[in-house]
């Protein structure tokens, strides 16, 4: 999946290409699937010869070279001296369709060619209603109609949804246009297969090439924006360029693969937006088989979690998504684990206790880093479901904290509450748990060091916004939190849960997800931390390429050991990892940063497809039965859709940064504090340049407190030097 901040475009090795919209609803302007591709070029030769960029029609004897770029597909294929070079791009900003260019090259050794090229796309309509069969799917868009125009050079395609269909927003407007003055002659169709489908538009443009010559045909297709395109070549360029500017770029000695993998990660994960236009701003959703499968924005947290690199890349993004997210919550500070494929909060599948504190983070994290207080005292709606009045995104984050104080509360110890989930949505399947006995009175050790770092954060947040009160509030519970952390030591680990009667989850295996955050928190001092990373090293690590197991010892009865929660590989989890491993053995943190990254998964399983551009949330460990795949269960299977899940890209950027040393700090400051004083490599984005000297720039929106490798910064006029 490529995109750019209204549209994303699945691209296929076959040279397939569908378009994902989820401005109102989640759904797909144009479906695609392996029996019936859209979005090729077709040539026809004057003998009558077809072929084209789609695999099934590549010109005989020949592999036609895919390129998949940061925004851009391109298909290469060649017959007889003709080169057909497709590119399809995804124009930056809120642009709802894709610039298709066409290039035809003849060689020189060639005599004079007459041939028709036709830009072929065929609709298909696609509406991921939450949990609906594939079968109901298929019903759903089988009632949408379309009625078809030729208005100049464009095909105006315009959905008719029949009566009590289900469908997500407001009918689609999609329009194919011939752009530019390069077409000889154009020839516009619309046609229904006689199997009864949708209709597939056409663009015919016949074509006279001369030994050596090359001519360039563009074309739009996406929903209608009423924005002309008089230069499609500038408008390529440009976008291209702001590309290169906008993408972050890394450089270190210890890898030749960390300018790429950031690189690309930061195009995979901006490229995953959405422009929202029922809550406004933009949505961030975890995509893979939650989006694209269950038809859910899956949950409030992995949004909020899949921002925070953004706010070292594109910090208006960042709050963009702060914002949207902030909009799914009630006005009494409940956050809903997720939208269903209508926008529609859905609170009664899962009620994790973690959401709020995500919110709190990235909010934090933001000011910390811009110094953008002004955006806080914005208005702020709230879903339109509630039917309440828009308050401040402040007052949002304060009723947010009362009711994660006051709703979420305490469980057994004074821990936070665990309620059915905490991050882990599986922590209650363990068959020895009374699950409801859990709900009512279990708590997550997990949740109260998280949320003892993230009131660290969030206190003086609060206090730069003239809420004094509730700042004091936060900094005494991080620091009550702390101390029951650190009581929750084992003799070897981090206890994981505590429920009634005494129960303890966590002494007979350790669960990684809590490890990292007592060390971040401050509830392991310098020894235990280095018992506790040294116990991660050889348990959790052993064996396992790809990085750290969530659980350690892996429980081989389990039917699913090694996959999941029950023992898989998280990059959520890892990253936090590499974040508190980084203060305590660097070159572990290291090592368990580059098991995170592409490259090492093709290496260590060269033979498997999903890991090569993108990934699942979690890989499965050497003792599943599958290793290096991903999990399945009975009811739904992230191996159905192993890729394009946003934390594959956000964790290992944001786990660099964190390697880097930079992150907001507890007394409000923004810290670019490394490890040994001196980065181990250097990061460039467009608001932020550090090198490995420990010098650099930050772009901040308004005045910030800065602590870097040699102090504090100096404001030089838009900027921040150190």
């Amino acid at each position: 999946m490529l995109g750019n901040r209204a549209l994303q475009m699945q691209v296929s090795n076959n040279g397939d290409i569908a378009l994902f919209d989820e401005s109102q609803g989640m759904r797909w302007l144009i479906y695609g699937d392996d029996a019936r591709g859209s979005g090729h070029s077709v040539i026809t030769e004057a003998d009558g010869l077809a072929w084209g960029s789609s695999y099934s029609q590549r010109p005989a004897g020949t592999v036609p070279q895919r390129i998949f770029g940061c925004a851009q597909f391109t298909v290469l294929a060649r017959h007889q001296g003709l080169q057909l070079e497709r590119a399809v791009l995804c124009p930056e900003g809120d642009v709802p369709w894709v610039l298709v260019r066409v290039k035809l090259g003849l060689a020189k050794d060639q005599a004079t060619r007459q041939v028709t090229h036709t830009e072929r796309w065929a609709l298909r309509p696609r509406f991921l209603h939450t949990f609906q069969p594939e079968q109901q799917r298929d019903a759903v868009a089988a009632t949408v109609g379309y009625s078809v125009d030729r208005i100049g050079r464009r095909l105006v395609a315009r959905e008719q949804f029949a009566e009590g269909a289900g469908t997500i927003g407001e009918p689609a407007t999609i329009v194919l246009e011939a752009l530019g003055s390069a077409a000889r002659s154009q020839v516009f169709s619309s046609t229904t297969p006689e199997n009864g489908d949708h209709p597939v538009l056409e663009a015919g443009t016949e074509v006279r090439l001369e030994p050596g010559e090359t001519i360039i045909l563009w074309y739009r297709i996406g929903r209608e924006d009423g924005q002309p395109v008089p230069d499609p070549a500038g408008l390529h360029e440009r976008s291209l360029a702001s590309l290169r500017r906008r993408l972050p770029s890394a450089e270190t000695l210890r890898t030749s693969k960390a300018r790429r993998e950031i690189t690309w990660h930061g195009a995979m994960l901006s490229g995953g937006a959405n422009r929202d236009l029922l809550l406004g701003g933009h949505t961030l959703n975890q995509s893979s088989i939650y989006g694209f499968g269950l038809g859910a924005n899956a949950a409030a947290r992995d949004a909020l979690q899949h921002a925070l690199p953004l706010v070292y890349t594109e910090p208006d993004l960042a709050l963009s998504v702060l914002r949207n997210t902030c909009a799914w919550g009630s006005p009494d500070g409940d956050l809903p684990y997720c939208l269903t494929g209508t926008k529609q909060p859905l609170v009664n599948l899962l009620r994790p206790s973690d959401q709020n504190l995500w919110l709190f983070w990235l909010a934090s994290e933001y000011a910390a880093a811009t110094g953008d207080l002004a955006a806080f005292n914005q208005p702020q709606a709230y879903h339109p479901a509630y039917s309440v009045p828009e308050v401040t995104l402040a007052e949002h984050l304060a009723r947010q904290f009362d009711f994660f104080v006051n709703q979420v509360g305490r469980g057994e110890r004074n821990h936070v509450r665990l309620l059915n989930a905490d991050w882990n949505d599986m922590v209650l399947e363990d068959r020895r748990l009374d699950k409801e006995q859990m709900i009512a009175r279990g708590s997550s050790v997990l949740n109260s060091a998280m949320a003892s770092w993230v009131m660290s954060i969030f206190a003086p947040l609060m206090e730069k916004l003239g809420r004094r009160e509730l700042a004091s509030r936060a900094r005494e519970l991080a620091d009550e939190l702390r101390q029951l952390v650190a009581s929750s030591w084992n003799g070897k680990w981090y206890d994981r849960a505590y429920g009634p009667d005494g129960l303890v989850v966590g002494r007979d295996r350790c669960w990684l997800e809590v490890q990292p955050w007592a060390i971040l928190c401050g509830a392991a001092d310098q020894a235990r931390s280095r018992e506790l990373i040294e116990l991660i090293k050889t348990r959790h690590c052993a064996g396992s390429p790809l990085g750290a197991r969530i659980v350690w010892p892996p429980d081989r009865e389990h039917n699913r050991v090694g996959q999941g929660t029950n023992g898989g590989i998280w990059y959520s989890i890892n990253m936090t990892l590499v974040w508190a491993a980084a203060g305590v053995d660097f070159n572990f943190a290291w090592e368990q940063w580059q098991a995170m990254s592409l490259d090492n998964h093709s290496t260590a399983f060269p033979h498997i497809w999903e890991g090569t551009l993108s990934g699942p949330d979690a890989w499965n460990a050497p003792e599943a039965d599958r290793p290096g795949h991903t999990w399945t269960t009975p009811l739904f299977s992230m191996q159905a859709y192993p890729v394009n899940n946003m934390h594959s890209h956000s964790q290992p950027l944001l786990g660099y940064l964190r390697l880097l040393g930079i992150g907001p700090q507890a007394d409000g400051s923004l810290g670019i504090l490394p490890a040994g004083g001196l980065p181990v490599g250097s990061f460039n984005s467009q608001v932020l340049a550090l090198g490995t000297d420990g010098h650099g720039w930050l772009k901040p929106v308004n005045d910030i407190t800065l602590r870097a490798p040699h102090g504090l910064a100096t404001r030089v006029r838009d900027s921040l030097t150190f």
